[in-house]
C-alpha cells in the first residue's frame, strides 16, 4: 500500500485536474457558467470529504482494516473524480 502522504498527494492532483478543466470549460461554454461552477464546488467537497475520511480511518489499530479502510478511500476517490469528469464533458457535449 502506498503512503497517506502519497494518497493525499493523488486526491489533490484529480481534484486540481478538474478543477483545471472546468476552468478551460469556462472559458469555451462562458453561458453554461453556474453549471461548471457546480461541478468545481463538488470538485473541491469531495477533496475535504476524501481528506477527512483518510485523516481518521475507523479503525486505528487493526493494520488489516486500517489498509482495507484505506483501499476504500482510492476507490471512491477514482470514482467520484471519474463521476466529475463525466458530468463535465456531458455538459460541454450538449449545445447551447
Amino acid at each position: 500500500m502506498a503512503s497517506v502522504r502519497q494518497l493525499k498527494k493523488d486526491i489533490d492532483y484529480l481534484v486540481n485536474e478538474v478543477v483545471s478543466d472546468c476552468y478551460m470549460a469556462l472559458y469555451f461554454h462562458a453561458d453554461k457558467k453556474e453549471a461548471i461552477v457546480a461541478i468545481m464546488q463538488k470538485a473541491i467537497s469531495l477533496r475535504n470529504e476524501l481528506f477527512e475520511m483518510t485523516n481518521n480511518p475507523a479503525e486505528k489499530h487493526n493494520k488489516s482494516l486500517v489498509k482495507k479502510h484505506y483501499a476504500f478511500v482510492r476507490s471512491q476517490m477514482l470514482d467520484k473524480i471519474d463521476e466529475l469528469f463525466a458530468s463535465l464533458s456531458n455538459l460541454c457535449k450538449t449545445a447551447a
